[in-house]
């Protein structure tokens, strides 16, 4: 990765590789509180279009080279050997030289959608632990720079598709959340679709009555769903173990008074998927901590 490589990464998934959410955002920006600075109101400023940052509080702006030279306080050499280690999802996982997110809506193109039945991605939804819920999922096929691929396709609500295999995680056509509805009074908040598929395995072990469900598919979607959640009853959250799920929950949680952290099911492990992976077969203790 060179630093004009690193500067076609969405600044949204840097500043989440660091811990930091957007307060609000829409299609053309997204404002963040101060990422250098404790402050109370946001002057953060992210253009989307231009992937560039502005931050009105001291006056200054940049690229995602700006950005992080300042708060890793590094050399351009050295942080882009941090941006090899962390594995940004629209950089590196299709395996396309020189890959630009921005350019991805113009150069794919999806060429067949049907139910899952390659073997390899049956076996690699195997190896997640979640071969048997490809109810939810789709085989999508699609070109890429005249190239072909394949891989396991999730719906979002804009009629888009996460796309997932072992080398790929990218969305095809627009970013959006997954919005599942079973007329509940209750919601159950994912990070990602697999966290959702895992839940759905032992949704019934947990003693848990069906709900309604949103994947967000990204957490940086999370201000998308600040007014669609506040007249449930009763919201569970299941995030990551990491620095930005912290802070998702903390944001939902403030705003809403009925929202639980339930991580404690899987608060050794990652994420929910990965606890469904390595669990012992018979996680009563987590289970007795989760029922109500």
């Amino acid at each position: 990765m060179n630093c004009k490589q690193l500067n076609t990464i969405p600044l949204e998934e840097v500043l989440l590789s660091l811990g930091h959410l957007p307060t609000k955002q829409n299609e053309k920006e997204a404002w963040y509180l101060n990422p250098f600075a404790n402050e109370s109101q946001a002057s953060f400023k992210l253009n989307k279009s231009l992937n560039y940052w502005y931050l009105f509080s001291e006056g200054i702006g940049g690229t995602n080279v700006d950005l992080l030279k300042k708060y890793l306080n590094k050399t351009a050499s050295e942080i882009l050997i941090w941006a090899e280690d962390q594995n940004f999802s629209s950089f590196q996982k299709q395996r396309i030289p020189d890959y630009k997110l921005q350019d991805l809506n113009k150069n794919y193109e999806i060429l067949d959608i049907k139910n899952i039945q390659h073997p390899a991605l049956l076996e690699y939804l195997k190896e997640r632990n979640v071969e048997n819920k490809t109810q939810f999922l789709k085989e999508v096929h699609y070109q890429m720079n005249d190239k072909n691929y394949f891989g396991i396709g999730f719906k979002n609500d804009s009629g888009s598709y996460e796309i997932r295999n072992k080398y790929s995680k990218i969305c095809l056509g627009k970013k959006d959340i997954s919005t599942i509805k079973n007329g509940s009074d209750s919601l159950r908040i994912f990070e990602g679709f697999f966290d959702f598929l895992s839940f759905k395995n032992v949704e019934k072990f947990l003693e848990k009555e069906p709900s309604d469900y949103i994947i967000l598919n990204s957490v940086s979607m999370i201000s998308k769903i600040k007014n669609s959640i506040e007249n449930y009853e009763n919201i569970e959250l299941y995030f990551d173990n990491d620095e930005a799920g912290n802070r998702a929950v903390e944001m939902i949680k403030n705003e809403n008074k009925n929202a639980e952290d339930c991580r404690i099911l899987y608060s050794d492990f990652k994420d929910l998927n990965d606890w469904m992976i390595h669990r012992n077969p018979s996680p009563q203790r987590h289970v007795r901590q989760m029922r109500r």
